[in-house]
């Protein structure tokens, strides 16, 4: 029977160390050189933007796994690349763990990118709808507006009352275009959220280790053992689950979560079955 247990960061292979090394910079230049008065942004130019975004650069599909939004965020992932990829590099060798890392990091980001791009297919007809009726205004434009603030369950203050001018035949064009430029920078901040951290790729590293050591004992709070193919199971469950439910307010990319693990399977899978011994 297979056992692996965490240990105090005492086996640091090249490429973990590396990759340790390298997402904690990051995430201390983020963290120093932030706020309106910093001259460079580093999610606007490294984290992941949708196709559609004017913020989008190809580069991002690989700066974005270096990007973290908290301390919590950045140390779960780096705790379970070290955990789970450390055991995969040792076993692989640095160079095939590195592409290996890499590979599923853009099938993540490919992955949630046609996710992202299908959920904003309604969403930039209705704006574009809007856009287009704006040209006449009216009370057309009016219904557009109120369509579109209620299909998309958007809240702002004193919405009611700016709702129930907007249905009135007293038409007003200066409230019009009031909400018209509320519902503008609704698309455009969505059109232009930023996806940003390793965990695609990380998740594609657990993928593989579940799959190569299904019944390996995993201490959860170094305590209570668990499988690691129950552990999986119910992990990719769970994430599943809410990528379907799509829930308002879930700023997690799920699918790149999802993709990564499906990327790596599948390789860790091609690998098995051709049994080499090195990747070029």
């Amino acid at each position: 029977m297979t056992e692996f247990r965490p240990s105090r960061f005492e086996i640091l292979p090249t490429i973990i160390k590396n990759l340790l090394i390298i997402n904690v910079l990051f995430f201390l230049a983020q963290k120093t050189f932030t706020g309106p008065a910093a001259l460079f942004s580093f999610e606007d130019s490294l984290a992941l933007h949708a196709w559609q975004s004017p913020l989008f650069r190809p580069w991002q599909l690989i700066t974005h796994m270096f990007l973290h939004g908290d301390f919590g965020h950045i140390f779960g992932n780096m705790f379970a690349l070290w955990m789970f990829g450390a055991v995969l590099e040792n076993l692989w060798g640095s160079k095939r763990f590195l592409i290996f890392y890499i590979i599923c990091g853009l099938g993540a980001a490919l992955i949630h990118l046609l996710f992202l791009s299908y959920e904003f297919i309604p969403l930039m007809r209705d704006y574009e709808n809007i856009v287009r009726l704006h040209a006449t205004g009216g009370i057309e434009f009016n219904r557009a507006m109120i369509q579109f603030i209620s299909e998309y369950k958007l809240e702002f203050n004193e919405q009611a009352s700016l709702l129930d001018a907007l249905r009135t035949a007293d038409l007003d064009s200066g409230l019009s275009n009031q909400v018209f430029r509320i519902l503008s920078a609704y698309y455009t901040n969505t059109v232009n959220t930023a996806t940003l951290g390793a965990s695609g790729a990380v998740f594609g590293v657990l993928a593989a280790f579940i799959y190569l050591f299904p019944n390996t004992y995993i201490y959860i709070y170094f305590l209570f053992p668990v499988k690691a193919k129950w552990i999986g199971l119910l992990y990719f469950g769970y994430e599943f689950f809410f990528a379907l439910q799509n829930s308002a307010g879930d700023n997690v990319a799920r699918w790149a979560h999802i993709g990564g693990a499906i990327v790596g399977l599948l390789i860790v899978i091609t690998w098995n079955k051709t049994n080499k011994k090195s990747f070029y």
